[in-house]
């Protein structure tokens, strides 16, 4: 397994895999005279309009779409992986990520604006992305590269969108009981299984509008209470805040200097920070553009929110998660993936014990919307293969009790080589209807 683990980070979700999808993204920003510059001032204008705006009856919001696939990408990583993407680059892996997030951001726009373009009315409402984008863009003989995202798709939500995440909750919570004096136990965790199916299976059968209507409330309550304790900790450190920023940018092309020469190399800063970087935002996967379809929008608008996803996913987030640890003076054991712990020490500095409980809490909240993001993914999927979704729904609520009290070691490796995977037929796609893109585009702008 330790052989599986290291080749599936080192290649299939290593520097080769970002390199494709990073050069995908610089490919679309070309053509599409990077839009991710000259549209990024709309798509913000956009989305707080569509934020304080008024609810649209009878469907799925563009909003509540956005909240949908920021459900999905707005999570661990955001809390743990940052950590570790200092631990194992050094602050110069925040830099990269920030590039992975530029050219990401144009890959998104493509990605919702293409699912919007090619989805189908079911019952349920609509229904899109890259599976339909692939058999309704590109042809027929597209179906079975279609199929092969799909069941890809389907491992990853059982995996990384739901045992992984789930497995995330228990332990944080469990590190807080036993910091407070506590002696967490299996019955606990089961308790905290159950009780995550229940409101799980409760939300997934109620199809998209229902999921999108929970993201609507969840995801801007965690990620801003999440924003506010960040800005809390600057705000005692705003001093060091310049020299955070000179040590991201250092360290992205001489890290030796900032790391006391524990970490030398600046291809390592590169290749852990587009690693990070590309599987913190999902940007080439062509998930969130299953969320993105939903909505009651033209292509292009919503090409505007995926665009918006990734800026507050990399830009806002994950970058607010490395000041913290920048400025917050704790010791960085650079070369050892410390992950939570790092993060936990940082808002300790400020916050004192309770940080470890403030973090168990985030964990829960951004687990779960992780959770109903991925398991509408997954229906989706289930629905394109097979015709029907509930039987996966019912699949995925009991995968959330086994995920809190079984080890997920070997479902994480799994998930994360099919979460790969997903990335060859997307990204594929993406490129072959570059010309459709620029008409979408040019009849935006116009």
């Amino acid at each position: 397994m330790i052989v599986l683990r290291s080749y599936i980070q080192d290649v299939i979700l290593g520097l080769p895999a970002a390199a494709l999808i990073l050069g995908v993204g610089l490919f679309l920003s070309i053509r599409l005279g990077f839009p991710q510059l000259r549209l990024l001032p709309k798509a913000l204008g956009l989305f707080f309009r569509r934020m304080f705006g008024g609810k649209r009856e009878g469907g799925v919001s563009s909003f509540q779409a956005l909240c949908t696939a920021l459900a999905a990408t707005v999570g661990t990583g955001n809390l743990v992986g940052v950590a570790g993407a200092i631990c194992l680059g050094g602050p110069g892996a925040i830099f990269w990520m920030w590039v992975c997030a530029f050219f990401g951001m144009t890959t998104k726009y493509a990605e919702a604006a293409l699912a919007v373009r090619y989805r189908v009315k079911t019952p349920d409402g609509y229904a899109g992305g890259p599976m339909y984008t692939m058999t309704r863009g590109l042809g027929a003989h597209f179906r079975p590269l279609a199929k092969a995202y799909c069941l890809f798709g389907i491992l990853a939500a059982f995996g990384v969108g739901n045992a992984a995440q789930v497995n995330a909750v228990v332990t944080g919570v469990n590190a807080a009981v036993s910091r407070f004096g506590g002696q967490p136990g299996r019955a606990g965790d089961l308790l905290m299984g159950l009780a995550l199916a229940v409101l799980a299976g409760f939300l997934l059968f109620g199809g998209a509008r229902r999921v999108g209507a929970a993201a609507e409330l969840l995801v801007p309550f965690a990620a801003g209470a999440y924003i506010l304790m960040c800005v809390g900790v600057l705000l005692v450190f705003r001093r060091r805040i310049p020299e955070a920023f000179c040590q991201i940018l250092t360290g992205a092309f001489c890290p030796r200097g900032v790391t006391g020469g524990m970490l030398g190399s600046s291809f390592r800063a590169l290749s852990v920070g587009c690693r990070r970087g590309v599987f913190t935002n999902e940007a080439g996967m062509g998930t969130a553009s299953i969320a993105h379809a939903c909505a009651e929008a033209e292509p292009a608008e919503q090409g505007l929110m995926g665009m918006v996803e990734v800026f507050l996913d990399t830009i806002v987030i994950c970058t607010l998660t490395a000041l913290v640890i920048l400025v917050s003076g704790v010791p960085v054991p650079y070369g050892t993936d410390v992950g939570g712990e790092l993060t936990t020490a940082a808002f300790s500095q400020v916050y004192g014990a309770g940080a470890s409980a403030f973090l168990a809490g985030a964990l829960c909240l951004f687990a779960a919307a992780t959770i109903l993001g991925w398991g509408l993914y997954g229906t989706r999927c289930a629905q394109f293969l097979f015709g029907g979704w509930k039987g996966f729904a019912a699949a995925q609520t009991a995968m959330v009790v086994f995920g809190a009290v079984l080890d997920t070691e070997t479902v994480w490796q799994l998930s994360e080589l099919a979460n790969g995977l997903m990335a060859i037929p997307n990204l594929i796609c993406l490129a072959a209807l570059t010309a459709e893109l620029r008409r979408i585009t040019k009849e935006y702008k116009e």
